[in-house]
């Protein structure tokens, strides 16, 4: 179970860092008027997020 909780944290680190680069290409994209692009970081940053709660979800539950 140890292992599994380790690699649980790791991913919801992973999931962190890519959240905060997806905000900044949102954010550039927005600024450039790319709204297509931007739409897409949107759902992009939502299925993670969302992905991410699961995993915390199953490491709270216990791992």
């Amino acid at each position: 179970m140890v292992n599994r909780k380790k690699r649980l944290k790791q991913g919801i680190e992973s999931l962190e860092h890519q959240l905060e680069l997806h905000e900044d290409k949102l954010r550039r994209a927005e600024e450039d008027d790319n709204w297509e692009l931007a739409d897409y970081y949107r759902k992009e940053i939502s299925a993670k997020r969302k992905y991410m709660e699961e995993k915390q979800r199953i490491l709270k539950k216990g791992g």
